[in-house]
Order: structure tokens, then sequence, then C-alpha cells
């Protein structure tokens, strides 16, 4: 992410940089994260300094040219800053908001669009609008509720994130990876593969609800540690407290959470659960570690006793900034080894769709088999995946060829290869094996003389496979058995 640096007007006057005040982190929630007399100042400083920037002009296809200088009122937000936020709304691509205006018809008066929402952004006079509540289905059964915004609101989300995301970077923890740039779920999966070789013990924890309860007034005290600008402290506080539109066209108010699917809201989580929990947790347990995506979280212990001792400190430490453990999601797990001796109820866990849990495993030398603990795609994540691929029906695609089915069915298979394939690759066995079966189906169907013969059309592509084995990406990984 490129990092904007203050520009300094005529008379030499630099922008105020942002001051980050440091205090022991027990402040932050007992907070009412509360500021200190150096805070109040730096809230108190406005931006004398006029940023000269070029007035981007924008063509009918979006193309950018330069035409004449002009100064923005004090707020160091581009025209420029506008168009690359626009480009990467745009390549998420995304639902409507409550104006049920999508991207094709932004862009129909992309050029005016662009221009009022940079005038507002760049005067202070931006207001967000309410997002729109939409309803999707969870595993369990339950659903999660999304708040989407408008597309001219995820682009001003997006200028803004762009603007605060360098520096909250630089204070956020190495051990924090959850929507952060340069971070990823696998450098998350790794991290915990290699602490559960130096600790025996585990506490799996899922937050309640994070994203629907976060405080309003401790999110926004943990923003003025770092930000000195109140019209980015304004646009922030907008955000949190846009109302949402029910599917009953109802608005109703917010008074905590941030909704999910706002872009801004990943990055205000992460600064408050940096202090609600990372920053106390290397305080008080500084022998100890954990890894945390988002508000899921796993902490690794020595035994048992002190991983219940650990427990029974972060509810504490999260009923104080008024969150809660999920019971029945979070737990403690024994992470049994060869040398690890003893029965215990808890020995796997699941962290972003990957089971940790004693498997056998080979020696790279010697090639002995011995059981150590290591992750692989978790059966939850198994399952969904099978059930996706019934759902989908495509043995009944008989208008279809097999290039054209692989066409489009390649964009999804590797995603499920880079993911999960990522460690522990042979397990994916059931899930393509399921696809090789479906595939065997179509040929029944579409061909008369696979019609009585499922071991003739197994055989069929079975020969495809390895005539053609970079037909399906699986096919190119040793999955083209049928």
């Amino acid at each position: 992410m490129e990092q904007r640096r203050s520009h300094t007007n005529g008379k030499g006057n630099a922008q105020a940089e942002q001051t980050s005040v440091r205090q022991n982190t027990d402040d932050v929630c007992e907070v009412g994260l509360s500021h200190s007399s150096e805070e109040t100042s730096v809230m108190g400083v406005e931006r004398r300094a006029e940023v000269v920037q070029l007035e981007l002009s924008l063509t009918t296809s979006g193309d950018v040219r330069r035409t004449k200088e002009v100064q923005t009122r004090g707020i160091p937000i581009t025209q420029g800053m506008v168009l690359e936020a626009f480009k990467k709304v745009r390549s998420n691509k995304g639902s409507s908001g409550v104006d049920k205006e999508t991207i094709e018809m932004y862009e129909e008066k992309l050029k005016d669009n662009l221009y009022v929402l940079w005038n507002r952004l760049s005067s202070g006079t931006y207001f967000a609008p309410a997002v729109r509540e939409v309803s999707i289905d969870k595993s369990n059964g339950k659903k999660r509720k999304l708040g989407i915004p408008t597309v001219n609101d995820r682009i001003a989300q997006e200028v803004i994130k762009r603007y605060l995301e360098p520096r909250l970077e630089r204070e956020f923890s190495e051990s924090s990876y959850g929507y952060r740039p340069l971070k990823n779920t696998h450098q998350a999966v790794e991290q915990v593969r290699k602490n559960t070789r130096k600790y025996a013990w585990v506490i799996d924890m899922d937050i309640s609800g994070f994203f629907d309860n976060l405080s309003h007034e401790k999110m926004l005290l943990a923003l003025n540690r770092h930000v000195s600008e109140r019209w980015l402290l304004s646009y922030c506080e907008r955000w949190l407290k846009a109302p949402i539109q029910t599917s009953e066209k109802e608005l109703q108010e917010r008074d905590k959470g941030t909704p999910q699917g706002g872009v801004i809201s990943p990055l205000l989580a992460n600064l408050f659960l940096h202090y609600v929990f990372d920053k106390w947790f290397e305080l008080n347990f500084p022998s100890l570690s954990f890894v945390r995506y988002a508000d899921d979280i796993v902490v690794h212990c020595h035994n048992e006793e002190e991983a219940k001792h650990v427990l029974s400190l972060i509810k504490s430490r999260l009923s104080d900034c008024e969150l809660s453990l999920n019971e029945e999601k979070s737990k403690i797990v024994f992470c049994k080894t060869a040398n690890r001796v003893g029965s215990f109820k808890n020995v796997k866990f699941d962290f972003l769709g990957f089971s940790f849990q004693p498997r056998t495993s080979a020696n790279k030398q010697t090639r002995e088999l011995f059981l150590g603990y290591d992750c692989a795609i978790s059966r939850k994540s198994e399952t969904s995946i099978c059930k996706e691929l019934r759902r989908s029906e495509f043995h009944r695609w008989t208008h279809l060829d097999i290039h054209a089915i692989a066409k489009h069915f390649n964009p999804i298979l590797r995603g499920w290869l880079n993911y999960y394939g990522k460690f522990k690759l042979h397990l994916l066995d059931r899930i393509f094996g399921m696809f090789n079966w479906r595939l065997i189906k179509w040929a029944m169907k579409k061909y008369k003389r696979f019609k009585e013969s499922m071991y003739d059309a197994g055989d069929w592509i079975r020969r495809i496979a390895l005539q053609y084995p970079y037909l399906f990406v699986h096919w190119q990984h040793g999955f083209g058995r049928a």
C-alpha cells in the first residue's frame, strides 16, 4: 500500500504529522481509553498547510489527463486518490447499497460522480449514507448480517482507509495477520504450526459478535491516539454511526458495532483489538505467544493450568471492554504428539478453514512414521465444498463439452488448490474425487454410448486425464483418477 507523505506549503510549513500517544495499555479499556493532556493538545491542532494538487479530468473511458493546478482547503485528498480508490472498488465488484446503484450505473457518469465525491471529501462535507442490511447463511444454520455501503461510500471509505492505514500499520503487532497488507491467512496458519511445536496447549478463542458489539466510544478514543486531524476523526465517526436499512426498509440507528462489509471496518476493528487484546496480552504474558486473524484468536500456553488462568483473565479483559467469548466455540486444547503423553478431551481445533490435530507424519530423512501435530483442510471446509459441488449439478450440463466445463471450473478448482492445498495437499482427494465422479455422471448423460455403463464412462474420463493432464487444474496435481 502506497503511503501518502505530507506536503509542505509555499512558506515551508509542513503538515502536522500524526501523533501516537503511548500510554499503558491497561488504560485502553478501563479505557475508557482515556486521553492525556498531550492527546488533547494534538486533537486541537488544525492543519494549516494548503496542499497543491493537480486537478485530474476523467474521460468517459476512465482515463486520466492532467489539466491545471488547484488547491484543496486543508484536507489533503486529491482527485488522484479518489480515482485509485474507485479502481480498487471496481476490481472488488460487490452489490449495490441502499440507492440500488451498481458499479456499471456509477460508471455512466464517472467523471461527475468522482468529482463531486472528491469535492465533498476534500472540503469536509461528506456524510455517510445508510448501509443496506444483507443476511447470509452460516455453516451452523444461523444468519450473519452484513452491511453493504453504496458504491460512492465504498470509494470514500477506500480513500480514507488508504490515507490512514500506513500510520496504523506501524503500530500493529506482528502477531496480527487479518486484513493487513503483506500478511495473509497462510502466514497466520504457518505461525500457529510453529507455535504448536513449542507449546503443548492452545486456547482456541472466538469473540461473540465482535463486529456487532464494538464500542464506538472506545473505538474513537483508540483513533485519538493516532489521529490528530479532526476531519479524519469525523469521517470515521460518521461511518461508525451510519444507520442500517433493514430488509423491511426501516432505518435503524446504531450506537455500537461497525458493519461487516464496510471497506474501512476491518482496519478499525484491527485498531480496536490492537488495544483491547494484542498490546494487553504482550504486556501481561511476555513468555507466551498468540496468533490473531481479525477476531479469530489462538493463544499458546505451556501447560493446562497456565491455559486456564490465562483464559479467565482474557474473559475478564473482554468483559471490561464490553465484549465476550463465544463459550460454545472457545476451548482449551492439548496438542498431542508422540512426545506429549496424556489423555484429554480436546486434542483438535479449527483455524481459518484448517484443522489442527494429531497426524501421522514421516521423517524426511529416514521416512520413519511418527505422531506429530499438524494441520490440513478441516472437515467443515471439506463438507462445505462438497455441498457446493452437489448444488452446482454440473453433471446435467449436457449442452457443454468437456472443454467448456474445464473453463468454467478451473478458476474455482485453482482457488481450492491454492488455499487448502498449502498444507497436506493429498487430503484434498475426497473433494477432487467427488468432482471426477460428477464428470463421469456428466459423460453418462451426454453420450449415449455411456448411458448404461458407468465403468466405460469412468474409463473414458481416466484416459482423457492421462492424455490431457492440463485440461483440469487438479489433474495436474495427480487427482486425475475417477
